[in-house]
């Protein structure tokens, strides 16, 4: 049986974060990934600016920088503008390998096409080897199996829907509209050489199915071509419980850490993995910056909540905040988790 301190499951951004700084200290560190490659996602790739900088995401990664922000409702239209950009975006595919990288640099062991079939105490079974750890983090995303071995229910959850298709859309909008995405919103993120077109909206609000058709419908009245373009959906868990299980942690999805409100979660992913793997490290480490992602979580979660009310209140309240924003009433920011 092969022993290592820590045993990361999922080599997503949390997981491959985490790896990396365990690894850059000396922590025997191994990553197992179910898939065979790592990086895709479904996700429209938008990362806050400030993240950007602050996670020293080379330029090269940057798909597009938007220092505009459209924002639209059934009644009005708003753009934020900002003297550098707010936005950025990046492919997960590119993200992904770039963030492997960096991990198996630092000393990482990753190994992929390795679902983990079983937790038992201190070890780990995968389909073809059983692990022994010290430390265990689950960073398999919103239907993490370490969260299931630890007993922790999900049951706040969003749903996503993304389409690339292959034309270049000149700016990043976000459309608010409560008849088709009820407290959610469709999205428009420009790419270098294609366009993530989506939907988000609370599951237990609005059902996939519901999205779905209203997405397409929505699609075709703003004239964007979804032909021959093939859907991708998924969950997104912001169902937070915790962070820290005696030697066991989750991060990212697998913590519930995305926004409920505007289900952004790879800024909360990567850090969530940093601040874990140095609490690994040094165990009176003070995370501060992730209390400070907490409390905005809780501030959405708290939005949320009150925009799944009727549809009278979601559209009224929308559209209050929506006017804010064009009065500089109220910052961009408020939608981030950053």
């Amino acid at each position: 049986m092969e022993k290592f301190h820590v045993i990361i499951v999922g080599a997503g951004p949390a997981g491959l974060c985490c790896a990396k700084h365990l690894a850059q200290n000396g922590v025997k560190v191994l990553v197992l990934e179910k898939n065979s490659t790592v990086g895709p996602k479904v996700c429209a790739g938008g990362i806050p600016f400030q993240a950007q900088k602050e996670l020293a995401i080379p330029e090269h990664l940057v798909q597009r920088s938007f220092p505009l922000q459209r924002v639209q409702t059934p009644w009005q239209k708003a753009t934020i503008a900002s003297t550098e950009p707010i936005i950025i975006t990046v492919d997960r595919y590119e993200f992904g390998q770039w963030m492997l990288a960096e991990a198996l640099q630092a000393g990482a062991t990753v190994k992929t096409n390795s679902p983990v079939k079983a937790i038992t105490g201190k070890t780990v079974q995968t389909k073809e080897t059983t692990y022994h750890f010290n430390f265990l983090v689950g960073a398999d995303g919103s239907s993490s199996i370490v969260r299931r071995y630890l007993k922790i229910p999900t049951q706040k959850t969003g749903v996503g829907i993304n389409y690339q298709i292959p034309t270049i859309h000149s700016d990043m909008e976000w459309h608010l509209d409560p008849s088709c995405f009820r407290s959610g919103y469709a999205w428009a993120f420009p790419h270098r050489e294609t366009t993530s077109v989506g939907a988000y909206a609370e599951r237990n609000n609005l059902s996939p199915r519901h999205l779905k058709n209203n997405f397409l419908h929505w699609a075709q009245a703003n004239y964007f071509d979804l032909q021959n373009t093939t859907p991708q959906a998924a969950l997104i868990n912001f169902d937070y419980q915790g962070w820290k299980f005696n030697n066991i942690f989750l991060a990212g999805d697998a913590a519930g850490l995305a926004s409920g409100f505007t289900g952004e979660g790879i800024y909360p992913a990567i850090l969530s993995g940093e601040t874990i793997a140095k609490t690994i490290i040094d165990a009176q480490y003070k995370p501060i910056r992730l209390a400070d992602i907490l409390r905005r979580h809780k501030s959405h979660q708290q939005i949320q909540n009150f925009f799944c009310g009727s549809k009278v209140i979601c559209q009224i309240s929308l559209e209050m905040l929506v006017l804010s924003l064009r009065f500089k009433l109220l910052p961009f920011r408020l939608l981030e988790l950053y």
